[in-house]
Protein backbone atom coordinates (compact mmCIF):
# COMPACT_ATOMS: atom_id res chain seq x y z
CA UNK A 1 0.00 0.00 0.00
CA UNK A 2 1.44 3.36 -1.36
CA UNK A 3 0.82 6.97 0.57
CA UNK A 4 1.47 9.79 -1.81
CA UNK A 5 3.53 12.41 0.03
CA UNK A 6 2.40 15.84 0.51
CA UNK A 7 -1.33 15.27 -0.07
CA UNK A 8 -4.00 16.03 1.93
CA UNK A 9 -7.52 14.35 1.36
CA UNK A 10 -11.16 14.90 3.13
CA UNK A 11 -11.96 12.27 4.91
CA UNK A 12 -14.46 10.64 3.09
CA UNK A 13 -12.05 9.86 0.81
CA UNK A 14 -9.58 8.29 2.50
CA UNK A 15 -12.38 6.08 3.88
CA UNK A 16 -13.58 5.36 0.40
CA UNK A 17 -9.62 4.81 -0.72
CA UNK A 18 -8.85 2.54 2.37
CA UNK A 19 -12.28 0.28 2.02
CA UNK A 20 -12.48 -0.11 -1.91
CA UNK A 21 -8.88 0.93 -3.09
CA UNK A 22 -8.84 -1.92 -6.15
CA UNK A 23 -5.35 -2.80 -4.85
CA UNK A 24 -5.70 -2.57 -1.29
CA UNK A 25 -9.14 -1.70 -0.18
CA UNK A 26 -10.15 -3.18 2.75
CA UNK A 27 -13.33 -5.12 1.12
CA UNK A 28 -11.60 -5.94 -1.81
CA UNK A 29 -8.68 -8.04 -1.27
CA UNK A 30 -10.30 -10.26 2.01
CA UNK A 31 -13.62 -11.69 3.27
CA UNK A 32 -13.93 -9.46 6.64
CA UNK A 33 -16.95 -11.94 8.11
CA UNK A 34 -17.29 -14.71 10.47
CA UNK A 35 -15.29 -16.17 13.18
CA UNK A 36 -12.35 -15.77 11.16
CA UNK A 37 -12.90 -12.12 9.76
CA UNK A 38 -12.78 -9.13 11.72
CA UNK A 39 -16.40 -8.82 12.56
CA UNK A 40 -19.49 -11.05 13.06
CA UNK A 41 -23.09 -9.96 11.09
CA UNK A 42 -26.56 -10.57 12.19
CA UNK A 43 -27.20 -13.01 9.24
CA UNK A 44 -23.60 -14.80 10.34
CA UNK A 45 -24.76 -15.42 14.18
CA UNK A 46 -28.18 -17.26 13.33
CA UNK A 47 -30.57 -17.95 10.16
CA UNK A 48 -33.18 -17.07 12.32
CA UNK A 49 -32.66 -13.34 11.94
CA UNK A 50 -32.68 -14.06 8.11
CA UNK A 51 -35.34 -16.20 8.59
CA UNK A 52 -37.62 -13.31 10.17
CA UNK A 53 -36.68 -10.78 7.24
CA UNK A 54 -38.18 -13.10 4.61
CA UNK A 55 -40.93 -13.57 6.50
CA UNK A 56 -41.27 -9.62 6.98
CA UNK A 57 -40.50 -9.89 3.09
CA UNK A 58 -43.44 -12.02 2.32
CA UNK A 59 -45.74 -10.36 4.39
CA UNK A 60 -45.24 -7.17 2.81
CA UNK A 61 -45.39 -8.57 -0.80
CA UNK A 62 -48.50 -9.63 0.12
CA UNK A 63 -49.40 -6.12 1.55
CA UNK A 64 -48.60 -4.84 -2.04
CA UNK A 65 -50.98 -7.27 -3.18
CA UNK A 66 -49.16 -9.92 -4.05
CA UNK A 67 -47.79 -8.27 -7.71
CA UNK A 68 -46.99 -11.25 -10.54
CA UNK A 69 -43.68 -9.96 -10.84
CA UNK A 70 -41.66 -7.92 -8.08
CA UNK A 71 -37.91 -6.69 -7.62
CA UNK A 72 -36.21 -7.34 -4.57
CA UNK A 73 -32.81 -5.99 -3.67
CA UNK A 74 -30.48 -5.94 -1.57
CA UNK A 75 -27.83 -3.37 -1.35
CA UNK A 76 -24.37 -4.43 -0.15
CA UNK A 77 -25.44 -8.53 0.64
CA UNK A 78 -21.65 -9.47 2.77
CA UNK A 79 -20.71 -13.20 2.11
CA UNK A 80 -24.61 -13.55 1.01
CA UNK A 81 -25.32 -15.79 3.67
CA UNK A 82 -28.65 -13.84 4.20
CA UNK A 83 -29.79 -14.28 0.82
CA UNK A 84 -28.82 -17.72 0.73
CA UNK A 85 -31.33 -18.24 3.85
CA UNK A 86 -33.91 -15.61 2.28
CA UNK A 87 -34.04 -17.75 -1.04
CA UNK A 88 -34.42 -21.15 0.23
CA UNK A 89 -36.87 -20.18 2.54
CA UNK A 90 -39.20 -18.38 -0.28
CA UNK A 91 -38.79 -21.88 -1.90
CA UNK A 92 -41.75 -22.71 0.22
CA UNK A 93 -44.05 -20.29 -1.09
CA UNK A 94 -44.50 -21.10 -4.78
CA UNK A 95 -46.51 -17.88 -5.76
CA UNK A 96 -43.90 -15.64 -4.18
CA UNK A 97 -41.08 -17.06 -5.38
CA UNK A 98 -42.29 -17.37 -8.55
CA UNK A 99 -42.69 -13.33 -8.46
CA UNK A 100 -39.69 -12.43 -7.00
CA UNK A 101 -36.94 -10.74 -9.07
CA UNK A 102 -33.92 -11.47 -6.77
CA UNK A 103 -30.69 -8.36 -7.21
CA UNK A 104 -27.85 -7.61 -4.92
CA UNK A 105 -25.61 -4.61 -5.44
CA UNK A 106 -22.57 -5.10 -4.53
CA UNK A 107 -19.26 -2.86 -5.13
CA UNK A 108 -16.87 -5.49 -4.23
CA UNK A 109 -14.81 -7.62 -7.24
CA UNK A 110 -14.15 -10.23 -3.91
CA UNK A 111 -17.25 -10.06 -2.19
CA UNK A 112 -19.30 -10.49 -5.45
CA UNK A 113 -17.77 -14.09 -6.07
CA UNK A 114 -18.45 -14.85 -2.50
CA UNK A 115 -21.53 -14.39 -2.70
CA UNK A 116 -21.69 -16.63 -6.10
CA UNK A 117 -20.34 -19.22 -4.64
CA UNK A 118 -22.27 -19.15 -1.31
CA UNK A 119 -25.61 -18.17 -2.63
CA UNK A 120 -25.21 -20.79 -6.01
CA UNK A 121 -28.67 -19.83 -7.19
CA UNK A 122 -28.75 -18.66 -11.24
CA UNK A 123 -31.89 -16.76 -10.57
CA UNK A 124 -29.63 -13.83 -8.67
CA UNK A 125 -28.76 -10.94 -10.36
CA UNK A 126 -25.95 -9.06 -9.84
CA UNK A 127 -26.18 -5.36 -10.40
CA UNK A 128 -23.40 -2.63 -11.36
CA UNK A 129 -26.22 0.05 -10.45
CA UNK A 130 -29.94 1.23 -8.95
CA UNK A 131 -30.35 2.16 -12.90
CA UNK A 132 -30.32 -1.06 -13.93
CA UNK A 133 -34.03 -2.05 -12.28
CA UNK A 134 -37.08 -2.09 -14.25
CA UNK A 135 -40.03 0.07 -13.14
CA UNK A 136 -41.55 -3.00 -11.49
CA UNK A 137 -42.97 -2.55 -7.65
CA UNK A 138 -39.31 -2.82 -5.56
CA UNK A 139 -38.86 -4.17 -2.19
CA UNK A 140 -35.11 -2.85 -0.95
CA UNK A 141 -33.59 -4.47 2.01
CA UNK A 142 -30.15 -3.02 3.52
CA UNK A 143 -28.59 -4.85 6.19
CA UNK A 144 -25.31 -2.94 8.12
CA UNK A 145 -24.65 -1.48 4.71
CA UNK A 146 -24.79 2.48 5.38
CA UNK A 147 -22.35 1.95 8.05
CA UNK A 148 -20.00 1.06 5.66
CA UNK A 149 -19.88 3.96 3.30
CA UNK A 150 -17.31 7.08 3.34
CA UNK A 151 -18.24 9.96 5.60
CA UNK A 152 -17.75 13.31 5.69
CA UNK A 153 -17.24 15.36 9.30
CA UNK A 154 -17.62 18.67 9.56
CA UNK A 155 -16.72 20.55 13.11
CA UNK A 156 -17.55 24.26 14.66
CA UNK A 157 -15.30 25.96 16.06
CA UNK A 158 -15.85 29.39 17.20
CA UNK A 159 -18.82 29.79 14.89
CA UNK A 160 -16.64 28.63 12.00
CA UNK A 161 -17.18 25.60 10.40
CA UNK A 162 -13.82 22.94 9.39
CA UNK A 163 -14.19 19.96 6.98
CA UNK A 164 -12.12 17.10 8.47
CA UNK A 165 -9.09 15.82 6.31
CA UNK A 166 -6.43 13.42 6.70
CA UNK A 167 -2.67 14.75 6.36
CA UNK A 168 -0.89 12.28 4.47
CA UNK A 169 2.63 14.13 4.77
CA UNK A 170 4.06 11.44 7.01
CA UNK A 171 2.54 8.06 6.10
CA UNK A 172 3.99 6.50 8.79
CA UNK A 173 2.24 9.16 11.04
CA UNK A 174 -1.01 10.08 9.68
CA UNK A 175 -3.05 12.91 10.87
CA UNK A 176 -5.77 14.69 11.01
CA UNK A 177 -6.08 18.38 9.77
CA UNK A 178 -9.14 20.60 10.12
CA UNK A 179 -9.37 23.23 7.23
CA UNK A 180 -12.13 26.05 6.80
CA UNK A 181 -15.15 24.90 5.27
CA UNK A 182 -18.42 27.08 3.79
CA UNK A 183 -21.07 25.34 5.42
CA UNK A 184 -23.88 26.87 3.60
CA UNK A 185 -22.62 26.05 0.46
CA UNK A 186 -23.26 22.21 1.25
CA UNK A 187 -26.69 23.15 2.35
CA UNK A 188 -27.46 24.62 -0.94
CA UNK A 189 -25.70 21.46 -2.47
CA UNK A 190 -27.77 19.02 -0.84
CA UNK A 191 -31.18 21.34 -0.45
CA UNK A 192 -31.09 20.25 3.67
CA UNK A 193 -30.02 22.76 6.51
CA UNK A 194 -28.00 20.06 7.88
CA UNK A 195 -25.79 22.30 10.49
CA UNK A 196 -29.24 23.60 12.03
CA UNK A 197 -28.72 23.21 15.93
CA UNK A 198 -25.35 21.24 15.79
CA UNK A 199 -21.85 21.68 16.41
CA UNK A 200 -20.78 18.44 14.70
CA UNK A 201 -21.75 16.75 11.65
CA UNK A 202 -21.30 13.78 10.39
CA UNK A 203 -22.64 11.86 7.24
CA UNK A 204 -22.08 10.16 4.15
CA UNK A 205 -22.56 11.60 0.92
CA UNK A 206 -23.33 8.37 -0.98
CA UNK A 207 -25.40 6.93 1.31
CA UNK A 208 -27.52 10.24 1.14
CA UNK A 209 -27.59 9.51 -2.44
CA UNK A 210 -27.89 5.90 -2.61
CA UNK A 211 -31.10 5.92 0.09
CA UNK A 212 -32.68 9.48 -1.85
CA UNK A 213 -31.95 7.07 -5.24
CA UNK A 214 -33.76 3.94 -3.73
CA UNK A 215 -36.49 6.09 -2.23
CA UNK A 216 -37.45 7.67 -5.26
CA UNK A 217 -37.70 4.46 -7.08
CA UNK A 218 -40.25 3.60 -4.00
CA UNK A 219 -42.32 6.84 -4.88
CA UNK A 220 -42.65 5.94 -8.71
CA UNK A 221 -42.79 1.90 -8.86
CA UNK A 222 -44.21 1.40 -5.07
CA UNK A 223 -42.56 -0.87 -2.59
CA UNK A 224 -40.15 -0.27 0.61
CA UNK A 225 -37.24 0.10 1.92
CA UNK A 226 -36.41 -2.02 5.47
CA UNK A 227 -32.70 -0.69 6.45
CA UNK A 228 -30.97 -2.82 9.65
CA UNK A 229 -27.99 -0.79 11.00
CA UNK A 230 -26.08 0.43 14.11
CA UNK A 231 -26.70 3.27 15.22
CA UNK A 232 -28.58 6.90 17.32
CA UNK A 233 -31.75 8.21 17.09
CA UNK A 234 -31.02 11.62 19.08
CA UNK A 235 -31.25 14.70 17.12
CA UNK A 236 -27.47 15.74 18.02
CA UNK A 237 -25.18 14.21 15.31
CA UNK A 238 -22.08 12.40 16.82
CA UNK A 239 -18.43 11.41 16.33
CA UNK A 240 -18.92 7.95 15.58
CA UNK A 241 -16.01 7.18 13.42
CA UNK A 242 -14.15 3.41 14.55
CA UNK A 243 -12.48 0.89 12.56
CA UNK A 244 -12.44 -2.68 13.31
CA UNK A 245 -10.11 -5.61 13.31
CA UNK A 246 -9.98 -8.65 14.50
CA UNK A 247 -13.15 -8.34 16.49
CA UNK A 248 -11.50 -5.41 17.90
CA UNK A 249 -11.30 -1.65 17.86
CA UNK A 250 -8.49 0.07 16.04
CA UNK A 251 -7.04 3.21 15.12
CA UNK A 252 -8.82 4.86 12.11
CA UNK A 253 -5.64 6.53 10.82
CA UNK A 254 -3.50 3.30 11.26
CA UNK A 255 -5.92 0.69 9.76
CA UNK A 256 -4.89 2.27 6.35
CA UNK A 257 -6.63 -0.91 3.95
CA UNK A 258 -6.42 -3.16 7.19
CA UNK A 259 -9.66 -2.39 9.18
CA UNK A 260 -13.05 -2.36 8.38
CA UNK A 261 -13.79 1.77 9.03
CA UNK A 262 -16.97 2.61 10.24
CA UNK A 263 -19.71 4.64 11.78
CA UNK A 264 -23.39 4.68 13.39
CA UNK A 265 -26.34 6.09 11.58
CA UNK A 266 -27.80 9.31 12.53
CA UNK A 267 -32.03 8.02 12.10
CA UNK A 268 -32.75 11.31 12.81
CA UNK A 269 -31.29 12.56 9.68
CA UNK A 270 -32.43 10.05 7.52
CA UNK A 271 -35.47 10.48 8.54
CA UNK A 272 -35.23 14.47 8.12
CA UNK A 273 -34.37 13.56 4.43
CA UNK A 274 -37.07 11.47 4.21
CA UNK A 275 -39.59 13.86 5.47
CA UNK A 276 -38.16 16.49 3.15
CA UNK A 277 -38.47 14.21 -0.29
CA UNK A 278 -42.41 13.97 0.40
CA UNK A 279 -45.05 11.52 0.12
CA UNK A 280 -43.40 9.17 2.20
CA UNK A 281 -43.78 7.54 5.61
CA UNK A 282 -41.09 6.30 8.03
CA UNK A 283 -40.54 3.93 11.16
CA UNK A 284 -38.28 3.21 13.07
CA UNK A 285 -37.86 0.17 15.92
CA UNK A 286 -35.30 -1.57 18.21
CA UNK A 287 -33.38 -4.51 16.31
CA UNK A 288 -34.55 -6.66 19.71
CA UNK A 289 -38.73 -5.58 19.30
CA UNK A 290 -38.47 -6.11 15.57
CA UNK A 291 -37.27 -9.89 15.30
CA UNK A 292 -39.16 -10.71 19.11
CA UNK A 293 -42.90 -8.88 16.91
CA UNK A 294 -42.19 -10.86 13.81
CA UNK A 295 -42.02 -14.17 16.11
CA UNK A 296 -38.02 -15.19 16.78
CA UNK A 297 -38.95 -17.10 19.62
CA UNK A 298 -41.88 -19.49 18.48
CA UNK A 299 -40.02 -20.24 15.39
CA UNK A 300 -36.78 -20.92 17.93
CA UNK A 301 -39.51 -23.58 19.99
CA UNK A 302 -40.39 -25.51 16.89
CA UNK A 303 -36.80 -25.88 15.40
CA UNK A 304 -35.77 -26.85 18.46
CA UNK A 305 -38.39 -29.51 19.05
CA UNK A 306 -36.61 -32.81 19.78
CA UNK A 307 -33.15 -31.96 19.62
CA UNK A 308 -30.07 -32.52 22.27
CA UNK A 309 -30.29 -29.96 25.33
CA UNK A 310 -26.75 -28.51 23.63
CA UNK A 311 -28.29 -27.62 20.59
CA UNK A 312 -31.17 -25.97 21.66
CA UNK A 313 -28.88 -23.73 23.53
CA UNK A 314 -26.99 -22.61 21.14
CA UNK A 315 -30.18 -21.67 19.39
CA UNK A 316 -31.12 -19.54 22.04
CA UNK A 317 -28.24 -18.29 23.14
CA UNK A 318 -27.45 -16.80 19.62
CA UNK A 319 -31.20 -15.22 19.88
CA UNK A 320 -29.56 -13.59 23.05
CA UNK A 321 -27.24 -11.96 20.32
CA UNK A 322 -29.22 -10.54 18.42
CA UNK A 323 -32.06 -8.64 20.90
CA UNK A 324 -29.95 -8.27 24.06
CA UNK A 325 -29.72 -4.77 25.28
CA UNK A 326 -26.41 -4.85 26.16
CA UNK A 327 -25.78 -6.36 22.48
CA UNK A 328 -27.17 -6.00 19.46
CA UNK A 329 -30.64 -5.10 20.29
CA UNK A 330 -30.72 -1.56 21.12
CA UNK A 331 -27.86 -0.25 19.24
CA UNK A 332 -29.43 -1.69 15.75
CA UNK A 333 -32.02 -0.09 14.63
CA UNK A 334 -34.67 -0.85 11.84
CA UNK A 335 -35.92 1.72 9.63
CA UNK A 336 -39.13 1.05 7.04
CA UNK A 337 -39.88 3.79 4.36
CA UNK A 338 -42.98 3.45 2.20
CA UNK A 339 -45.90 5.50 0.63
CA UNK A 340 -47.47 7.18 2.78
CA UNK A 341 -50.97 5.45 1.55
CA UNK A 342 -49.72 2.34 2.80
CA UNK A 343 -50.25 1.33 6.49
CA UNK A 344 -47.70 -1.79 6.88
CA UNK A 345 -46.36 -1.94 10.32
CA UNK A 346 -45.37 -5.51 10.76
CA UNK A 347 -42.30 -5.60 13.29
CA UNK A 348 -42.61 -2.35 14.41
Amino acid sequence: MKIKKNKLISLDKFIDDSLYNEKFGYYMKKNPFGSKGDFITAPNISILFSEMIAIWIISFWKNLKCPTKFNLVELGAGNGDMMKVLINTFHKFPEFDNACNINILEKSKLLKSLQKKNINNKKVIWLRNLDELDKKPSIFVANEFFDALPIKQFIKKKNKWYERHVNLDDPKKLKYQDIPFNIKELEKKIKFKISDKQNFIEYSPIGIEYLKNVLNKVKLNDGGFLIIDYGYTEKKIKNTLQAVSNHMYSNVLDSYGKSDITHNISFDLFNKIIKKLGSLSAVTTKQRHFLTKLGIFERAEIISKNIPFSKKTDIFYRIKRLIDKDQMGDLFKVLFITKKENKFTLGF
